[in-house]
């Protein structure tokens, strides 16, 4: 049996393991830190999952993960999606786009001009018409984490090392890999997945990779990301909303902000907004601080006076996260000569982590393809 090694346990290396051991191959997962840890990307309880795209291939994606969620949770009995619908407006939102692509899918949506949109929604300011669709909601990151984690565990098939920090990725002459930590140990397999989040910039160079692969990868940027969680005006006694609230995308010039109910990690006790890719550049994540400036609390704290006036403008929760993009915000997901590279989820992956996992394991294993858009090795060639 092929013992698959995945670098990284956060919303996509756990997918791959689950699924690589739900189709009876052995994994072993190196994690840097633990599972879900909050100097990654998977971490906290609230990630939006919608189908909004204005390109019809994620869109289409969506559908097919969203199969492979509810088959999860399912097999699972945990509920990592919570229903609550989401608004998509602005100016630069493109929502007649958005609509035609929803129609040719076939997701259920709602298009409201502004009168309506606030007579339905009071808590927001809306500038433009309103694309409502009521199958989006908000993923559980980290249960989501650990539920994919158990199950491959469960499986006898998969075991997970924490504190473990990949240092070099080799091949062996008699074939396979191995891989070696910053302690000197060492793990050998027979494939490699990689996905290593915000810290592929620092290991691309450790990953034994052919010199064209590396100059066919598209560029990564990773930003450290902030995030404020602001108190809802009709809270009850536990600070819950009495008026539910969807996610929204709001997109107005090159204002780009996102939001949606927080999670079990700020109490539930209010709305989590952040500027998309507002945040600083850095290396990589070895490079994170974790610190909210005072530039982008104001600037924020100003956008819930203007558009989100069910809200109380004060934060009462910070957080940063790590987005690892690409130019075009389109994923990377490739092989070459027995390693693959699952990463740069450019913001938007958590929606699709376990159709990531499927992918992870069709290009380790030989049994399928991803889409072209997603491969750079065909450069390569």
């Amino acid at each position: 049996m092929t013992h698959h090694i995945v670098i990284g346990a956060g919303l996509a290396g756990a997918a791959a393991a689950y699924s690589l051991t739900a189709r009876g191959e052995d994994v072993t997962v190196l994690e840097r830190h633990t599972p879900a840890n909050d100097r990654g990307s998977s971490h906290g309880s609230a990630r939006i999952f919608r189908y909004a795209y204005p390109d019809r291939l994620y869109t289409e994606l969506v559908v097919r993960a969203r199969e492979l969620w509810d088959d999860l949770e399912a097999k699972s009995g945990t509920e990592l999606i919570t229903r609550t619908g989401a608004v998509d407006f602005g100016d630069t939102r493109h929502t007649d786009l958005l609509a035609e692509i929803f129609e040719d899918v076939g997701v259920e949506h709602e298009v409201l001009d502004q009168a309506r949109a606030a007579e339905r929604w009071p808590q927001f300011a809306f500038d433009t018409e309103v694309l409502w669709h009521p199958d989006a909601g908000v993923i559980d990151a980290e249960t989501t984490v650990t539920t994919m984690l158990d199950r491959a565990m469960d499986t006898g098939r998969a075991r997970v090392l924490t504190d473990w920090t990949v240092t070099e990725v080799a091949r062996r002459s008699a074939g396979g890999f191995s891989v070696t930590s910053a302690t000197g140990k060492s793990v050998e397999g027979d494939r490699v997945i990689v996905a290593a989040g915000g810290w592929l910039p620092d290991l691309l160079g450790d990953l034994d990779l052919p010199e064209g692969f590396v100059d066919a990868l598209p560029k990564f940027e990773v930003r450290q990301e902030q995030a404020f969680h602001m108190p809802y005006r009709d809270a009850d006694a536990d600070g819950r909303p009495s008026t539910p609230w969807p996610t929204f995308i709001h997109k107005s010039g090159e204002m780009f902000t996102y939001g949606l109910p927080g999670g079990r990690d700020a109490g539930f006790a209010g709305q989590k907004f952040a500027q998309f890719n507002g945040g600083k550049v850095i290396g990589s994540a070895l490079e994170q601080d974790g610190q909210i400036t005072d530039e982008m609390r104001t600037r924020m704290i100003d956008y819930a006076k203007r558009y989100l006036p069910g809200l109380v403008p004060e934060p009462y929760a910070e957080t940063t996260c790590l987005f690892t993009n690409t130019p075009n915000e389109d994923f990377v997901i490739d092989e070459v000569d027995g390693l693959v590279i699952v990463s740069a989820c450019s913001g938007h992956g958590a929606k699709f982590a376990p159709l990531l996992g499927e992918f992870a394991a069709d290009l380790a294993t030989g049994a399928g393809d991803v889409p072209d858009r997603f491969r750079v090795g065909a450069a390569t060639t």
